[in-house]
């Protein structure tokens, strides 16, 4: 084997992949040097169920289909399947209109060919590029991870290989790659990249790839050990941490949510977090039209604006009752139990005197008489006791008699319900559907 074979190979069982052998994969074949080196390659190492996929951006009219054929016809001679599809001519032609429409197309194609595995050949010169022009367009640690090994379904083997290495495959092994004329059109900045800025680099450092190479894997290390520190949502632990990873928490949630920011926006948020750290109840911080940040001494997560739901359920028999996502169930019970579930848990055994009630969301004016508490409580009192955040108030579902919460689950029953020298009437349970 050669030196980028046995590359391809370690990248294989680095990702455990050597197994895979007999398992539908998808190679992204677009004719040029790098994806016919890899397509080649697997092949020739005993991949017996290969599909070439082939996307034609229809950029350059005939060019393209002529491209399109001499993939289709390499494939043929080599006995490897081939699939293709043509973008519309109306699709902006950029490199990121491109970019989408390819992973666009290689996710469909996994579908299509039920398989969980995409190889694409990106080289070291394609990560060098990639870095230069994150650094010239501003970028952070991640960005400096440059192009990953794996993400998701898609794997890269050819990564670490140079495209000089790539070209000597080709040529070694009589290759004929498709000649894509765009990669010399200096207008595309990555093409301007690698004609005019790496040049330079590899004069001033002969081993510039090389470099990269250590920078990217140096970065990635440390991108994912910071990763791992913003797993967390607790109030605490990020009061704990330093500012640089308090930060990269804040900015993880932002970029999660799709919620744009700069350095302001996270100074703000961070100051809102810190602020109210103390708080039992908690406050929120809008972010977006319908996203807020909320935080209290527990916990800090971005939550949604939801309409409150003003359904009711009219409860008069024992039986099944359908609510949003939940179901109640109320019981005829005459046993007593040994022991009393918890107050925070979702059943309870109760002593009615008539079932007549209303199953629905908390409303103004709202009262309850606490369990042991000796007198009424508005019900916003009783919920800010139990330390319940503001915006998961409105989605609570509560066993009413008018304005009189009986049943609050997951928090406590009513006085006026309570059993009473171990004369229990009905079983009340509360859960959600899906479980």
């Amino acid at each position: 084997m050669n030196s980028l074979t046995d590359e391809v190979l370690l990248f294989l069982e680095k990702h455990k992949l050597t197994n895979y052998k007999a398992r539908p994969v998808l190679i992204a074949f677009s004719g040029g040097y790098d994806s016919m080196c890899l397509l080649h390659v697997m092949h020739f190492m005993g991949f017996e169920n290969i599909t070439a996929i082939h996307l034609n951006h229809n950029w350059r009219g005939e060019e393209s289909f002529r491209e399109m054929e001499r993939c289709k016809k390499f494939c043929e001679e080599t006995g490897i399947k081939f699939y293709t599809e043509t973008l519309c001519r109306d699709i902006p032609k950029t490199e990121t209109a491109a970019r989408e429409a390819r992973y666009e197309f290689f996710r469909r194609c996994a579908e299509k060919f039920n398989s969980d595995i995409v190889f694409t050949a990106h080289n070291a010169d394609d990560n060098a590029e990639t870095l230069i022009y994150r650094i010239a367009k501003g970028t952070g640690l991640d960005g400096l991870a440059g192009i990953s090994e794996a993400r998701e379904i898609f794997y890269r083997p050819l990564l670490k290989v140079s495209r000089q290495e790539i070209e000597k495959y080709c040529r070694d092994n009589n290759l004929s790659p498709n000649q894509d004329s765009s990669n010399n059109d200096l207008k595309y900045k990555r093409n301007l990249i690698r004609h005019k800025v790496i040049p330079v680099l590899k004069d001033i450092n002969p081993e510039f790839l090389n470099a990269v190479n250590t920078l990217t894997e140096l970065a990635a290390e440390t991108s994912e050990y910071f990763n791992k520190l913003t797993e967390t949502t607790s109030t605490q632990y990020f009061l704990s941490q330093h500012k640089a990873v308090q930060t990269r928490i804040i900015k993880k949630m932002l970029v999660d949510n799709k919620i744009d920011y700069d350095k302001e926006k996270i100074e703000l948020i961070l100051e809102f977090i810190i602020k109210n750290s103390a708080e039992k109840s908690g406050r929120t911080y809008s972010l977006s039209s319908d996203l807020f940040m909320f935080a209290n001494r527990k916990t800090f997560e971005i939550i949604s604006k939801t309409p409150i739901n003003k359904e009711e359920v009219t409860i008069k028999s024992i039986g099944d009752y359908n609510f949003s996502d939940y179901e109640f169930s109320l019981k005829e019970c005459r046993e007593c139990p040994e022991e009393f579930p918890p107050d925070n848990g979702n059943t309870a055994f109760v002593c009615l005197d008539g079932i007549d009630f209303t199953l629905r969301t908390r409303r103004d004016g709202d009262i309850i008489f606490p369990l042991g508490a000796g007198g009424r409580q508005k019900l916003k009192k009783y919920l800010n006791g139990k330390k319940v955040p503001p915006h998961k108030k409105d989605k609570l579902v509560f066993l009413c008699r008018g304005s009189e919460v009986l049943w609050a689950p997951g928090f406590g029953i009513s006085e006026r319900i309570k059993v009473k020298n171990k004369q229990v009437t009905h079983l009340l349970k509360l859960r959600r559907r899906e479980e």
